[in-house]
């Protein structure tokens, strides 16, 4: 159908003010903490640069301590093998323990490790940051379990327990169900969505917070208690919800938006982490909101120095005036399983832009999919949407890794970043000539299971509400909306995993795991073969769109 006839025939039923399904009323008020968990990293060793000595990356994390001490913040340290097992580190955590700080393991191999458990060190250094070295990922299953094993019985030797809490870049599904079976650890952290950065790619996961992992693919959530490792992994660094997400479009390494304290464009910025924090405790978020604080000592104290004292002292004021809660990883991991037995809807908010651009954010997440609303200006997109399955096995988890560098994913619908340009950027936009948007309003409906937003007009009464949960995008117009649609457009040429495209679904195929979405009201349109670069669009049906993740 051609564009204009399409939509003089979807006039009148664009108008019609309808309720939505699947958001009870009326508003219940949630609680939505707000959590911190100040994470420091710790290595023995840093072979990149001759200048980041042992003594250096040691008074790194001395500095870091005494900076928490000063402001009466207790924080997690992750460490190494090859930090474990030497006398300075130890004496200083049994100091940090005493005062109710946390120690538990950063899970980068090191040579000290692999010997350790009676395996033959493959690394160019005594750490060697490629994948198939210094992460379990390069390791057998049967190599796997020794590493845990070596890590927790000298971990016990050494503090008298077994630690609570592992974090890594990334740590796949078999040695994390190890750590959880096996000696019941009770949460862990990994990096951030990335794509390239050190040769690492996670991409599409759950965004932001914690998630139960799926026991054949530790980046994939679980969508039942039975396919899942019951431990929560928490995402890292701190994203700038707006710009991380596109940097490096068009190329294979991203830039880095993040909290880390030695950017100097996000984390390293007064300005910027005022931002942060305002956005963090200030925004109407769903559920509860995360992040990490904290750096890895290889970056030097010289270079975090900052930015870091900067951020304890801002948390340290927020946490007295009740607005954030301050806790180690393990707490929060222990709350998170109290609260949640599966992966909670959550959302991340952001009506303020740093670069003045008149963007705006909603990040939302469940254990069934995410979906990322950009505006910009008075225009709306989906730029994001990934949908979760536990079936879908990692390339890793029978056999190891033999690349320096790994790829996690999970089941693209939509791809903004992937599937772009810099000026050609992919998204499903909302197309409604005839309305122009106003600022976003956001709610929480269904005792918290549903993210609610109100886009009104800029002028008049018209307007469309958005809800999103667990298993459902739905999309309504009320007033005098005028003629609309959802399009998914893409870099002309980009390879899209869709197969079939039909009134009632849009089907799509991804390593090897069949999914896609139903419309229980909508009909698709396949407009692959037309314009360069367009793929489907969604009609509504009497002013509503309802989208069923299947």
């Amino acid at each position: 159908m051609k564009r204009a006839s399409f939509f003089r025939a979807l006039a009148l039923g664009a108008a019609l003010a309808l309720s939505l399904p699947g958001c009870d009323r009326p508003d219940a008020p949630q609680e939505s903490p707000r959590i911190v968990n100040i994470i420091n990293f710790v290595r023995y060793t840093e072979p990149r640069i001759d200048a980041i000595t042992e003594e250096v990356l040691y008074q790194t994390v001395v500095s870091q301590a005494q900076d928490l001490r000063a402001k009466g913040l207790t924080g997690t340290y992750l460490l190494q093998y090859d930090a474990l097992i030497d006398p300075s580190y130890q004496a200083l955590m049994k100091e940090e323990l005493a005062r109710g700080c946390e120690v538990g393991a950063w899970w980068e191999i090191t040579q000290p490790h692999v010997e350790a458990a009676g395996m033959e060190w493959r690394g160019r250094y005594p750490w060697d940051w490629h994948a198939n070295v210094g992460f379990s990922v390069g390791y057998t299953a049967a190599e796997r379990e020794k590493l845990v094993d070596v890590y927790m019985a000298k971990f016990k030797e050494i503090f008298g327990f077994y630690p609570k809490s592992v974090g890594s870049w990334f740590i796949e599904a078999g040695t994390l169900a190890c750590f959880y079976d096996k000696y019941g650890i009770e949460a862990s952290c990994v990096c951030r969505d990335q794509v390239g950065t050190d040769g690492y790619t996670l991409w599409g996961g759950y965004w932001n917070g914690g998630f139960y992992p799926s026991r054949q693919n530790a980046y994939m959530p679980a969508q039942t208690a039975e396919g899942g490792i019951a431990v929560p992994v928490f995402r890292m660094l701190g994203s700038d919800p707006i710009y991380q997400y596109e940097a490096g479009v068009g190329g294979v390494v991203q830039s880095v938006a993040t909290l880390e304290p030695v950017y100097l464009e996000g984390g390293g910025n007064p300005e910027w982490i005022d931002w942060f924090f305002r956005m963090f405790t200030q925004e109407p978020h769903m559920g509860y909101n995360y992040v990490q604080v904290g750096q890895e000592n290889s970056f030097t104290w010289s270079a975090m120095e900052k930015g870091f004292t900067i951020q304890t002292e801002r948390l340290a004021a927020l946490a007295a005036e009740g607005k954030v809660r301050i806790e180690t990883l393990g707490e929060t991991g222990r709350w998170f399983k109290e609260t949640y037995p599966l992966t909670p809807p959550t959302s991340v908010i952001t009506t303020e832009d740093t670069r003045d651009l008149q963007r705006k954010t909603l990040w939302f997440n469940s254990r069934n999919y995410r979906a990322n609303l950009l505006w910009e200006g008075p225009a709306l997109k989906f730029r994001d949407i990934h949908l979760f399955d536990e079936s879908l096995r990692s390339e890793y988890l029978d056999k190891p890794d033999t690349l320096p560098v790994f790829r996690y994913e999970t089941l693209p619908l939509v791809d903004g970043c992937l599937w772009s340009a810099p000026d050609d950027m992919a998204a499903l936009r909302f197309v409604a000539p005839a309305f122009t948007g106003g600022d976003p309003v956001f709610s929480v409906r269904g005792k918290g299971s549903c993210q609610e937003i109100r886009w009104p007009s800029a002028a008049g009464d018209a307007r469309f509400v958005i809800d999103l949960t667990e298993d459902a995008i739905c999309i309504a117009a009320k007033g005098k909306v005028g003629d609309w649609c959802l399009e998914l457009k893409t870099l002309p040429g980009v390879a899209l995993p869709f197969t079939d495209i039909t009134p009632d679904a849009v089907k799509a195929v991804f390593q090897g795991v069949p999914y896609g979405i139903t419309l229980a009201k909508g009909k698709a349109e396949d407009l692959r073969g037309g314009s360069a670069g367009e793929v489907f669009r969604i009609i509504p049906e009497s002013g509503r769109i309802e989208i069923r993740i299947d």
